[in-house]
């Protein structure tokens, strides 16, 4: 027998008696997305439910991780990850996107969307899906879905506030981005930049007087603890953009780029509109604990004034051309 024939022999004694080794399988790939909620939040259930529909629907190649708590590290920091490639992804919103993008910040802007019909139309507009466009191409940022909608936000302080001038020099915690700056300055408020983990204590040490967020939020973060009224302005309707870095994203076989972003709809409806069922519930809980909800609020007023914060920022034409898009003016 030839030494070359004597080779071949052996290895194919080695795999027999081994047992024949299973065909190379295909690549897998692996997304830790990152989000700031912590694990009791209705989002990071929602956030799980999409990892798991992902990982079945694809037979394990595509797996998600997901992080609650900001683990992975503060939004804009994972935001500039994403943009150099990074295997990461945050739920994040059309403030800190319109750092890139300026025009897309309408849609956190003051009573712009006020409904999930208006979230579904405005995935269909052109300035969406231009928006959308530019911030892959010229930012790296590919948006999975919007479709997370994380409901209403109010005013959560220790005084009554029923009219803008009753938030006069209350400093109250909002991101930074310029859009949630101008809303809340608009409205009457001294916006003040602040962490989410950070908002327990400086409500305690008195860093600021109040928050803005979302009912979810309140039992969450335990924050009824130390606020006591709840003024209802539902001066945003909070939606969230899941975005992956758009380099990654290309870089993932066809079939797997559809099972990510058909999910992430899928998910984020369901979870969507499970959050504005349990608001009143969440409410009545709060009520519960001690909060009081303030009675004759001036919505008029909140909504005349949140038209300035659109001029402030030369967003005005954006967000009529937008809602001219979607059938609303």
């Amino acid at each position: 027998m030839s030494k070359h024939k004597s080779v071949i022999a052996a290895v194919a004694a080695v795999v027999t008696g081994l047992g024949v080794a299973a065909p190379a399988t295909a690549q897998d790939y692996t997304l830790r997305f990152n989000h700031v909620l912590g694990p009791s939040e209705p989002y990071h259930q929602g956030f799980t439910q999409w990892a798991e529909r992902v990982a079945e629907r694809s037979d394990g190649r595509l797996k998600i991780d997901v992080f609650h708590s900001a683990q992975l590290g503060v939004e804009e920091d994972i935001i500039e990850q994403m943009r150099q490639g990074a295997n990461v992804g945050q739920n994040t919103d059309a403030a800190r996107l319109g750092n890139y993008v300026p025009s897309i910040a309408v849609v956190n802007g003051p009573y712009f969307a006020e409904s999930l019909e208006d979230v579904a139309k405005l995935a269909d507009t052109p300035s969406m899906q231009a928006w959308q466009e530019e911030l892959a191409k010229d930012h790296g940022l590919k948006v999975v879905c919007f479709d997370w909608v994380q409901g209403y936000r109010h005013f959560f302080t220790n005084t009554p506030i029923t009219a803008p001038d009753d938030l006069d020099g209350l400093r109250i915690r909002t991101p930074p981005a310029p859009i949630w700056q101008e809303s809340i300055s608009a409205l009457g408020a001294a916006p003040t930049a602040m962490a989410f983990g950070d908002m327990y204590p400086g409500l305690q040490q008195r860093a600021i007087d109040g928050v803005e967020l979302v009912y979810n939020n309140i039992p969450a973060g335990r924050f009824y603890e130390v606020l006591s009224h709840v003024s209802e302005t539902g001066h945003i309707m909070l939606v969230n953009f899941q975005v992956v870095s758009n380099a990654w994203f290309e870089g993932l076989p066809e079939d797997l780029q559809a099972i990510l972003v058909e999910e992430c709809k899928t998910a984020g409806q369901e979870t969507s509109a499970a959050i504005l069922e349990s608001e009143q519930k969440v409410k009545a809980d709060l009520v519960a604990k001690g909060m009081t909800v303030v009675e004759g609020v001036d919505m008029a007023a909140f909504r005349a004034a949140g038209e300035n914060a659109y001029e402030a920022l030369n967003l005005g034409d954006a967000r009529r051309q937008v809602l001219s898009e979607m059938g609303k003016e």
